[in-house]
């Protein structure tokens, strides 16, 4: 007489297998991540990668023994490719509506940024913190960023229709010392490498208060179907976060690049 095997058991062999198909195991081949040309956090440095969040994110995947490649490209055509699944993630990546529709998003924030707006020294610039204040104001962008729900909702109703918008962050910060733009809005401290690069950092002022603190996040594309290696490198980065290696990574990056820039 054979064994009956009951219904219940089923039912838990079916729950077990979707909760197996879930968990992350290493893929034999690199994963792919794009990023942008946003210095200090990731940048091309000849033929390798370099930045804060680009080692933070490799001593992460190390630890989960997953090999990453990273490239950096213009950052409409990262976006893009997220989108359509052609890469496995995207990062440093703030959390808009839309692209909630094809990121799986790290629940762990990869690095908090501070936006400000910044303007020549002897520049009067009436700002008191809302956007309302720069309507008036040439503002010099970079093309395809998110700077925040509060500067975005600004853009999309309008408000502000003096933008003049750049490729990328340093040629930002060259047309605002050339006197091009009245004003710039950018994370802090990619503002602040960007003008020691150029020898601008006096002729400067970040303007207060700060427009906005915006968590980044890495964001993996939902085509790809990552969301199991996404908790896995949540549960990873929290434990460098915990652990205080985080910090020392940071440290350590700009104890090299001291004799360089001072940020």
């Amino acid at each position: 007489m054979g064994t009956v095997i009951s219904p219940f058991f089923w039912r838990m062999a079916a729950v077990l297998m979707a909760f197996l198909a879930m968990v992350s195991v290493p893929r034999a081949e690199p994963i792919t991540l794009v990023t942008l040309e946003y210095p200090p956090y990731e940048y091309q440095d000849g033929d390798a990668v370099d930045g804060i969040v680009v080692r933070l994110l490799r001593r992460a995947f190390d630890e989960l023994g997953q090999e990453i490649d990273i490239q950096v490209l213009p950052w409409k055509r990262a976006q893009l490719m997220a989108k359509q699944g052609t890469v496995d993630g995207i990062f440093t990546v703030f959390k808009t509506e839309e692209r909630l529709t094809y990121l799986d998003y790290s629940s762990v924030v990869v690095m908090p940024q501070e936006v400000s707006v910044w303007a020549l020294e002897d520049t009067d610039v009436p700002f008191d913190g809302t956007m309302e204040s720069l309507k008036d104001m040439s503002i010099g962008l970079v093309l395809g960023v998110s700077y925040g729900q509060k500067t975005d909702d600004a853009l999309r109703s309008g408000l502000l229709d003096r933008l003049d918008y750049a490729f990328d962050s340093a040629q930002n910060i060259k047309k605002l010392l050339a006197g091009r733009t009245d004003v710039v809005i950018m994370n802090r401290y990619g503002a602040l490498y960007h003008l020691h690069l150029q020898n601008g950092y006096d002729r400067v002022q970040e303007l207060t208060p700060v427009l906005s603190s915006v968590p980044s996040y890495l964001g993996f594309s939902k085509k790809r179907q990552l969301a199991g290696l996404r908790d896995e490198f949540d549960r990873v980065f929290q434990k460098m976060i915990d652990s205080g290696e985080y910090e020392r990574i940071i440290a350590q990056y700009y104890s090299e690049k001291s004799g360089k820039t001072d940020f």
